[in-house]
């Protein structure tokens, strides 16, 4: 009886230290935010406000997808600081599951979206600008703390707009390439990865200093 005691509260600690984490970081909220941008791109493909050809055809999803960006990055930082540090070697780990979880669903759902109409450049498209987008919040979070994460992703899309008006040929702005670009791709890739590890390592700028 003693044994079963005391075995029975570490059945999964894992699991819940997981739950607990994405609960104080709001990712059920960001993932609802997430699904919102899914939707807006869906009715924006509905009713031709970007496959039609009118004003905002290219400029609109990259919008979109740099707010899907920003929430990746905001939900990084808790209000609350890091109370996992006491778990030790957990708490990178819990920021990585964090950044990669959302990044896939946000490239989800904005596929989905787009699923039924014809989103120029898809699903790879999709994926490239927001994992490059996500990319930048992170470095924003690292560097300017997570309530002002969403700095970056909003400021590069003023620029990527322009980029796109302009038919710039630079690859790293990455929305103004083609969706096959490899130089675009590796542009959004190195961004995304620079995000991704200064993260899972450092964390948001509020939650280092906590």
């Amino acid at each position: 009886m003693t044994t079963v005691s005391a075995r029975q509260p570490g059945r999964l600690p894992g699991l819940r230290l997981l739950l607990l984490h994405l609960i104080s970081r709001r990712v059920p909220a960001g993932v609802a935010v997430l699904a919102a941008c899914g939707v807006l791109l869906r009715l924006g493909l509905h009713w031709r406000w970007i496959d039609g050809g009118g004003p905002g055809a290219e400029e609109l999803p990259v919008i979109i997808e740099s707010a899907a960006a920003a929430v990746i990055a905001v939900v990084t930082a808790s209000p609350f600081g890091e109370p996992e540090r006491a778990t030790g070697r957990w708490l990178p780990y819990l920021r990585l599951a964090d950044v990669v979880g959302l990044t896939l669903v946000a490239v989800g759902v904005l596929a989905a979206g787009a699923a039924a109409a014809g989103l120029p450049g898809g699903t790879l498209a999709i994926a490239r600008n927001v994992a490059g987008l996500a990319g930048l919040g992170l470095l924003s979070s690292a560097v300017l703390g997570g309530l002002l994460a969403w700095i970056g992703p909003m400021a590069y899309a003023v620029v990527a707009e322009l980029a796109i008006i302009e038919a710039w040929a630079t690859p790293w702005m990455w929305p103004a390439r083609p969706a096959g670009d490899w130089g675009g791709a590796l542009c959004a890739a190195l961004a995304f990865a620079a995000g991704l590890i200064v993260t899972t390592l450092r964390g948001a700028r509020d939650a280092a200093h906590e």
